[in-house]
């Protein structure tokens, strides 16, 4: 921590008869009520690990259990729910307890959605008995500038998915959805596209590593040239979704910067076929 935000983590083993919706309300109740007494009410950002997401339990997918206890935690515990929903990702990992990282703040951030998209707290009962609660991004003002922190980002229209079956269609998708971000954010903060410097970090989690590489060179394209990549295998919250995106884009609040350093936009690009050397990828 310091003084303006904190990370932090925790995890809960789900016992043999213990439902996953159950230990995900525990684990929020406990990550509200410590951030709260640390000084950091606010929670700007929460990744959310845990096994099997696409798997029945008890008559419920995982995913829509752990749904369940998230909402109610976070309707009990914040104010003015779901306006301050943070930005969130939950991913499926192949073993392990529920794991959440978060990062929390003494003020509070934005609370960003997508016009592309329905906001996943307004979801129709169809997915689930509780709505997914969170926001597609939260914006984040500082004394040295300000960040933009991306929630996993699917191949999702309105509600639906789209493009079952083809992981090049799901990425360009992706890519449009994150560019229709980018600048409505702009648009209602008054932020410049090529404001965006210096950091620009994604994380890109994958279902089957044989479309690592064709996923691969449509983002080597589109993405900026100092962007830093991180590729994952995990299972998305839908059973049909093939991969999604998360970052977090930095922007300066000065213009005082080297003159060696040219700033990059950050403009997500329309992909063209190109050769690399293969990047790191690796399990959740």
């Amino acid at each position: 921590m310091n003084d303006e935000v904190l990370f932090g983590a925790l995890q809960l083993e789900e016992g043999p008869s213990t439902l996953l919706d159950t230990v995900t309300y525990t684990a929020y109740r406990r990550l509200l009520v410590q951030v709260r007494a640390l000084g950091y009410p606010h929670l700007l950002r929460v990744w959310n690990y845990f096994p099997h997401i696409n798997r029945e339990s008890n008559g419920l997918e995982r995913y829509q259990r752990f749904c369940a206890g998230r909402h109610q935690a976070l309707a009990e515990g914040l104010c003015d729910f779901p306006r301050t929903l943070p930005a969130g990702t939950a991913v499926g990992t192949m073993s392990g307890p529920l794991k959440i990282h978060f990062l929390a703040a003494r003020q509070p951030g934005t609370h960003v959605e997508n016009p592309r998209q329905v906001s996943a707290y307004e979801y129709p009962s169809v997915y689930g008995p509780r709505s997914p609660s969170f926001a597609r991004a939260s914006l984040r003002h500082s004394i040295s500038g300000s960040h933009l922190l991306i929630a996993g980002t699917a191949s999702v229209v309105g509600h639906v998915s789209v493009h079952i079956g083809d992981p090049y269609k799901q990425t360009l998708e992706i890519i449009h959805n994150l560019n229709t971000l980018l600048t409505h954010t702009e648009q209602l903060h008054g932020i410049t596209r090529g404001q965006w410097y210096g950091q620009a970090l994604f994380k890109i989690y994958i279902r089957h590593p044989e479309h690592f590489a064709t996923i691969r060179v449509i983002l080597k394209e589109q993405l900026p040239s100092h962007t830093q990549v991180l590729y994952l295998q995990g299972e998305m919250c839908r059973s049909e979704l093939l991969l999604e995106i998360e970052g977090i884009l930095g922007q300066e609040k000065t213009f005082a910067v080297s003159q060696t350093v040219s700033p990059t936009r950050v403009r997500l690009r329309q992909p063209v076929v190109s050769q690399h050397e293969p990047d790191g990828f690796r399990r959740v």
